[in-house]
């Protein structure tokens, strides 16, 4: 190579060199750290996703996922400030650099992929069968045997019956127009079963314990994820191993107590050895 053409590309190594560093520090990541804390956006009326306290404390499992965040960041899981926000403002906040963060039980699809940058799941949601602990069936095979004999208690919605028959086809479906009337079909005896999203139905057996069961089956499965503002991969994938080591690696204790906390179910220790992710 000539000297001069040495010089162009030493010149151009070093431009490179620069344009890496200036992506760098223009990342949200670089961003979070030089402010000092993390900007979560999330909501304030869903327990036990997220919801205000007896103390008047912002808690449940997505604020926990902040959390996490956090505390890989500044080594201070409270180093955080919410934004509390409703559903239909989950997208528009991180587009307009509002929050760093989305954590709202937020179900992955293509058409929000579009317009956001999706985690890794965090938690897998789906509809499940409530049952009275001293009811008349034990589960979910004991449910389908008796047909036509069961009623199901399900939250009003266009796709109820469709949703129910796809795990009881010859169930009765009762719809009610609150979560409250639901459970106290379930309670009086009106209905045999409640359908009921997963989350919510361990949610309702931590908060009165023995006094219901979960029938054993699951279906409808759809992905809960964190988001951020689309075309950052270097933010992306700092939030990604925070949520990774969280579910399988240091923070497993956290991820862990957070899980049985809200849901009520212990966690088996991720596998020792060969990772579990390349089986």
């Amino acid at each position: 190579m000539t000297p001069l053409k040495t010089l162009f590309a030493g010149l151009a190594m070093t431009a490179l060199g620069a344009g890496a560093v200036q992506a760098q520090d223009g990342s949200k990541l670089q961003e979070v750290l030089d402010r000092g804390h993390l900007i979560l956006g999330t909501g304030s009326t869903n327990p036990p996703w997220h919801f205000i306290d007896q103390e008047n404390k912002l808690t449940g499992f997505d604020v926990d996922m902040g959390r996490l965040v956090a505390k890989a960041l500044f080594g201070d899981p409270d180093k955080i400030e919410y934004v509390q926000q409703s559903s239909d403002a989950r997208i528009p906040n991180l587009v307009t650099d509002k929050v760093d963060l989305t954590c709202q039980f937020m179900t992955v699809t293509a058409e929000r992929a579009q317009q956001v940058e999706f985690t890794i799941p965090y938690y897998r949601e789906g509809v499940g069968l409530l049952l009275m602990a001293n009811g008349d069936y034990a589960d979910y095979d004991a449910l389908k045997a008796a047909g036509s004999d069961v009623t199901v208690a399900v939250l009003q919605n266009v796709y109820a019956e469709e949703m129910v028959h796809a795990a009881l086809p010859q169930a009765t479906v009762d719809q009610y127009d609150s979560v409250d009337l639901m459970y106290q079909a379930l309670n009086s005896g009106r209905a045999e079963a409640a359908a009921t999203d997963q989350s919510a139905l361990r949610w309702f057996m931590v908060q009165n314990p023995g006094r219901y069961t979960d029938a054993g089956y699951g279906w409808n499965p759809q992905s809960y994820s964190c988001a951020i503002k689309p075309g950052d991969q270097r933010w992306l994938n700092f939030v990604n191993t925070v949520l990774h080591e969280a579910m399988t690696g240091v923070e497993f204790p956290f991820y862990s107590d957070s899980f049985a906390k809200w849901f009520g179910t212990e966690l088996e220790n991720p596998q020792i050895g060969f990772p579990v992710e390349y089986k």
